[in-house]
């Protein structure tokens, strides 16, 4: 049996971990799907999406935002490469059946963008051809989930440069009239969103940060 001070322990440091947005630091290991990210002198270990792990290695390091799934045998931190993806995992974990695990595994085994599209066009095949992801589960997720991404007004085709023109119109012509080409400005646009950019106005401004 686990001591009221064990509990207490545990409980104190989910509050603490409640707190943590992302996570930014130098890597100091790095294995299948886990990093540990070393900041301020304390290592925290993070399951990763395979971008946001990619991204780590790559970089040697870097942020990650976090989510932290607390049980009474411990805390998990999981880390994405940006905001979107960490909806999307927000919204999966709602789906009956699938835990923060199953999430980021679904996450790493199919592109954000190819995965909000299969749901939307309610593609049972696309989504149950993912390891470990069954039919009904499949279904589920597109009975659940799929009036949400509508309701949110999610992009289905961020990955699309004519798509992300049509949306994004207002933003890339507010860039062009600064004197910055039509190329520069989608590509500086499409390039916010991928960092988490969500509305017209957030593309603006980190575009601009990016351009200047």
């Amino acid at each position: 049996l686990r001591t009221l001070k064990q509990i207490s322990l545990v409980g104190c440091l989910a509050y603490r971990c409640d707190m943590i947005g992302y996570v930014k630091g130098n890597l100091v290991y790095a294995e299948k799907d886990t990093v540990i990210l070393e900041t301020g002198g304390v290592g925290y270990e993070i399951i990763c999406s395979s971008s946001a792990f990619s991204m780590l290695v790559s970089n040697n390091g870097g942020e990650v935002f976090v989510y932290t799934a607390v049980k009474e045998d411990g805390i998990t931190l999981f880390g994405f490469k940006d905001v979107h993806e960490k909806s999307l995992f927000l919204k999966l974990i709602t789906v009956s059946g699938i835990g923060p695990k199953g999430a980021i595994t679904i996450l790493s085994a199919i592109k954000k963008e190819e995965l909000i599209n299969a749901i939307a066009r309610g593609d049972v095949k696309a989504l149950s051809s993912i390891k470990g992801l069954g039919k009904k589960t499949a279904e589920r997720i597109i009975v659940e989930l799929g009036e949400k991404f509508n309701s949110d007004g999610l992009d289905l085709s961020v990955s699309d440069k004519e798509n992300l023109e049509e949306k994004y119109n207002d933003a890339i012509e507010a860039l062009a009239s600064l004197g910055f080409s039509k190329t520069e400005s989608s590509n500086a646009v499409k390039q916010a969103v991928k960092n988490g950019a969500s509305s017209v106005k957030e593309a603006i401004n980190i575009a601009l940060k990016s351009m200047r």
